[in-house]
């Protein structure tokens, strides 16, 4: 009998336990702080309402050390807000604009490789990008006040305020979607089931707006699990989802993928076969890590570029 499965299984182990007692990357002697970025612009110039008294307070930032990488994240958030990147001079506007998300399983906001590194991806192709900070439900900070339910109301305004703010901005009013990793993800989910046409009543003329994402990109959602919200062909707008075979949610992405077919709502599913949870933007050699060029494809192909 040959040698080589038992001398393969013999060397798959060695690696294995190679790369367990790799030790991460060193957490950095500095103060952890985000990368450079523009100015945020809070969702309700008064504070979250409910939570008005709190608007004050200041985000924190601390390294998070994972096995091979080190990244800050940010929390205690109170006044939830967005940053804009909008196409630098000389690039053609494309009038599209994505809301993103950043993932942190609702206790922190990793907010440069799912949020600034991304937006500068996206402005750099002519679309506007928006990084929404939203308050958060498992707030490693404290005992959290708020619920993943305001996340989703996070959402919902931050794009009432980009369709109230279109014309500045260059954006046009039926071109703006929402994107989110993990967490963020699952605030993605909310906006997509939750939107309405607005308030035309209200004081707040941002209320008036229609709070409808155009579009929805969930990227290894959390929340798949949710039984309470529906989707259907004239309410839900269209989507994009992206995970890896060796993350622990191919089989619930795809049945959402199926669920949202079965209602009648057009949607387009990637399943890299490597990349594990939370891959965002990083330069690796791995096909994932053009999964973002897929999703301007398909925003080409759904006609939100032109």
């Amino acid at each position: 009998m040959s040698r080589f499965p038992t001398l393969l299984v013999a060397a798959l182990t060695l690696l294995s336990v190679a790369r367990a007692a790799t030790p991460p990357p060193p957490i950095p002697p500095t103060p952890a702080q985000e990368k450079s970025h523009p100015a945020q612009i809070p969702l309700w110039a008064g504070g979250a309402p409910g939570f008005e008294t709190r608007r004050a307070e200041p985000e924190r930032t601390e390294w998070r050390q994972e096995p091979d990488i080190v990244f800050p994240v940010t929390f205690n958030i109170h006044q939830p807000s967005l940053t804009p990147y909008l196409p630098p001079r000389g690039t053609p506007a494309t009038g599209c604009a994505v809301i993103i998300a950043p993932g942190g399983g609702h206790m922190f906001l990793t907010t440069d490789r799912e949020g600034y590194d991304l937006a500068e991806i996206l402005a750099r192709r002519g679309i506007a990008a928006f990084v929404l900070k939203y308050r958060l439900a498992r707030d490693r900070a404290e005992n959290s006040p708020y619920k993943i339910d305001d996340a989703g109301a996070d959402a919902l305004r931050a794009v009432r305020l980009v369709r109230s703010r279109a014309a500045e901005w260059g954006v046009k009013t039926d071109r703006i979607g929402l994107l989110g990793f993990s967490a963020g993800g699952e605030v993605a989910l909310l906006a997509a089931a939750r939107h309405d046409a607005g308030k035309p009543a209200a004081a707040d003329p941002i209320e008036r707006m229609s709070s409808r994402p155009d579009f929805f990109a969930p990227i290894y959602p959390g929340g798949l699990q949710r039984t309470d919200l529906t989707f259907a062909k004239d309410a839900t707008p269209p989507a994009f989802l992206a995970c890896t075979f060796d993350d622990r949610m191919p089989e619930q992405l795809a049945a959402f993928f199926g669920q949202l077919r079965q209602a009648g709502v057009n949607a387009e599913l990637h399943i890299y076969s490597t990349g594990g949870h939370g891959f965002g933007v990083r330069e690796r050699p791995l096909a994932v890590t053009g999964w973002h060029a897929r999703f301007v494809d398909w925003l080409e192909d759904r006609g939100f570029l032109k």
